[in-house]
């Protein structure tokens, strides 16, 4: 049951980000960074589909994904429907790699650290889940000040 609603909150959520990326008024403005702000919407988005696919995908799933961080801050001017066919990509590697796990994987260590701390999967997943959010936050606010 709880795998199922992580799945659930996953889904709905990576679509939530998807529907911001559609409500930028210009395609542009997708990429400003205003004064006092960090990162550009399309950033946040590229980041947010490198987390997911490198420690869902590729790190629970092996899936073979291989991450490459810097570019998710660095790229520029990535076409909004490329960014969204990237979501839909992510929302099905993290469907399958999370319904492939059982609910006595969810206690079992998570593969990687978590900032020098070994973790289960289930906390590392929650993790990624209030991660997901945190952005998803930070995607709406950048959308409306631009």
């Amino acid at each position: 049951m709880f795998l199922k609603t992580l799945i659930e909150f996953f889904e709905r959520d990576l679509l939530k980000v998807k529907e911001e990326l559609g409500m930028y008024k210009q395609e542009s403005d997708i990429w400003l960074i205003p004064t006092g702000i960090n990162n550009s919407g399309g950033n946040l988005v590229l980041h947010l589909v490198g987390n997911l696919k490198h420690f869902i995908g590729a790190t629970l799933g092996s899936s073979g994904y291989e991450r490459q961080r810097d570019l998710e801050f660095s790229s520029k001017d990535v076409p909004r429907q490329q960014m969204l066919e990237m979501l839909d990509e992510t929302i099905s590697v993290v469907t399958t790699s999370l319904e492939r796990l059982s609910n006595a994987d969810m206690e079992k260590n998570f593969p990687l650290e978590k900032h020098g701390s070994t973790v289960s999967n289930t906390h590392m997943l929650l993790h990624l889940l209030t991660h997901l959010n945190y952005h998803l936050g930070q995607l709406n606010y950048h959308r409306r000040l631009v």
